[in-house]
């Protein structure tokens, strides 16, 4: 074939039903809305999105934002690298932030110790000439603030130093909170300090609907606080920083920050404010509702991805969360928190493009639904007397809980996966207690995390062990290892989330096998393994025999027989069946209660 046919050939035009039609073939005759899937916020996620899902998004730098609050995206201005830095002392203070700015950090950023705030000032002071502020105050918000102005001149500092009180207390002292912005403001204009905390819903289990409804109700509260106290509108706007926590639903996250903009905007165009303060500055954490204490270096994975998300979603603080922070960072993992962004910025290039997730049509669509339901439960919090008013009657906090069983759920029947947690545990792995969670608020909506569940299963499963009972489950393999592996792979994999370990037989062709296999391990708990057809042929004859002669000892088959042969292995003996529709959390801690209860008799 010549070019110049080349060049005329044409590839003939293809529709959605066309498509279909393939899908639905591939899928045999199932329909495509079998690919759908659903999310926390009652999203339908299509298999297959096209340009008619796609709105047209403007260009960043212009309202609505969706696209970012900078023209060129990170070109010209590139987010900071704000990560939080623990300390005891200012010396120490000092000595962290020296090392972390030589290191590449590129704002001032740690956590606030009540009663600590002139420490802390003295030793922020030395770096605020040459770097912004990424503090979240806390209630020693007025206290910090003015000792820094005992050491720096009037107009330096810049950047945030936020409180929210809505966040953080019940009872609020909002008089002084807004003399604290008002004198700030005229003494330090290029400071934000009024901050809205969205993260304290993230890290409840909140979905991304309500983290966008209650931020927004909350900036809205400020908004309404400070006008009544003379501010101006964009006055107001000025100040206003939001955090944001960014979980592991990649896309989803992008699509949060983009519409929690659009929101904003909305709500700034509906006051008065002008458009060039309109735009939402967003300080994105990486959140600690994904991060687990088995098997931490997971969590490298999990807090690349996140920071990832939050920097294609446009923000322009971010701080990592150390892999290891749940036992306490090390100064390696604080290192390698602070070269994750350095890694985006100087070899992923994502200084390089303006918004990089603009004109995905998938993003886009997510942007538009997040943006139109979180502006209608922005409403309802509005209608029902806004953010003092669902908190305190606790219809936010129900709200969220509501969703965080809905997560549990999920993760307890291993609907959702946490590596290292519920699916491939390390039985290795020792830890020593589950902590607290620091967040943990006056009005009811306290953090946790996502993994905790099974957690407190492998905390128990290890002090059995301690007392030298150690949970093990003892895996009869009837027929060939071709036959057995598959559903005793299964078996171990589903015992591994609670601590539980699995010793394998040989190959069992009888019952002198199996018993042979029994007197050796010594085990009070088994478990068969092989194909249906195995099970047929020999398995119920084998447990038959075997409950007759260990009456004391408990067996479970691995898989889902039809309801005749159930009924016929329960009647045999059998207690239960280990299948994947089985509820892995639960199955697991009736059987380490029974084992706690043994140990105790």
């Amino acid at each position: 074939m010549g070019m110049d046919k080349i060049m005329a050939y044409r590839f003939p035009e293809t529709t959605m039903d066309d498509w279909k039609n393939k899908a639905e073939q591939a899928l045999k005759g199932k329909s495509i809305d079998t690919l759908n899937s659903h999310t926390y916020e009652s999203i339908i996620l299509k298999p297959l999105y096209t340009r008619e899902d796609g709105k047209i998004a403007g260009y960043p730098g212009s309202p609505d934002y969706r696209r970012g609050i900078n023209p060129l995206g990170y070109r010209d201005t590139k987010w900071h690298i704000a990560q939080q830095i623990s300390w005891q002392s200012a010396d120490e203070l000092t000595s962290k932030l020296t090392d972390a700015f030589a290191k590449g950090q590129t704002a001032i950023s740690f956590k606030m110790k009540r009663g600590n705030e002139r420490e802390a000032a003295l030793a922020a002071s030395r770096f605020s000439a040459s770097y912004p502020f990424a503090v979240d105050a806390g209630s020693g918000q007025a206290d910090f603030i003015a000792a820094l102005g005992e050491v720096s001149e009037d107009g330096a500092i810049t950047g945030y130093i936020g409180f929210d009180p809505l966040a953080g207390i019940s009872t609020m002292d909002l008089g002084g909170w807004e003399k604290t912005i008002g004198e700030t403001a005229m003494k330090h204009p290029n400071l934000r300090t009024v901050l809205v905390n969205v993260g304290v819903y993230h890290n409840a289990g909140a979905n991304a609907v309500q983290e966008l409804a209650a931020g927004s109700a909350s900036g809205v509260f400020y908004i309404e606080q400070l006008l009544k106290a003379g501010m101006d509108i964009d006055a107001v706007f000025s100040k206003i920083v939001f955090t944001f926590s960014v979980g592991a639903n990649f896309f989803m996250e992008i699509a949060k920050l983009r519409a929690a903009r659009i929101i904003w905007d909305k709500i700034g165009e509906l006051y008065g404010a002008t458009e060039s303060v309109r735009g939402m500055v967003i300080a994105a954490e990486t959140s600690r509702f994904t991060k687990t204490l088995y098997d931490p270096h997971v969590n490298l994975l999990r807090a690349g991805n996140e920071a990832f998300a939050a920097v294609i979603g446009g923000v322009q603080y971010v701080h990592v969360e150390p892999f290891d922070s749940l036992e306490g960072a090390t100064p390696l993992s604080e290192r390698i928190a602070r070269n994750i962004q350095i890694i985006l910025q100087e070899e992923t290039h994502l200084d390089k493009v303006a918004d990089p997730a603009g004109g995905s049509w998938y993003i886009e669509e997510l942007t538009e639904q997040l943006a139109e339901k979180a502006w209608e439960l922005f409403g309802k919090i509005d209608a029902l007397g806004g953010m003092p008013a669902v908190l305190e009657s606790g219809w936010l906090e129900n709200e969220i809980a509501s969703t965080l069983a809905q997560r549990v759920a999920d993760v307890k029947a291993r609907k959702q996966s946490i590596v290292g947690t519920n699916v491939y545990a390390n039985l290795a792995e020792t830890a020593k207690a589950i902590p607290e969670h620091r967040d943990v608020w006056d009005h009811g909506i306290g953090g946790t995390r996502l993994s905790i569940p099974f957690e407190e299963l492998r905390l128990k499963a290890a002090a059995l062990a301690q007392s030298g009972k150690k949970p093990s489950i003892g895996l009869v393999c009837l027929g060939s290892l071709k036959e057995s592996k598959p559903r005793a792979d299964f078996v171990e994999s589903f015992l591994g989330p609670g601590g539980i370990s699995a010793i394998r037989s040989g190959i069992v062709l009888s019952v002198a096998d199996a018993d042979a296999f029994i007197a050796e391990t010594g085990l009070t708990r088994y478990c068969f393994c092989s194909t249906d057809e195995r099970y047929t042929e020999m398995g119920l004859a084998i447990l038959s025999e075997l409950k007759r002669r260990h009456p004391g000892v408990v067996f479970y088959l691995a898989g889902q027989p039809g309801p005749e042969e159930k009924n016929d292995w329960l009647e045999a003996g059998l207690k239960d069946f280990i299948h994947i529709r089985s509820n892995c959390h639960d199955f697991l801690a009736n059987m380490i209660a029974e084992m706690e209860a043994a140990v105790n008799d």
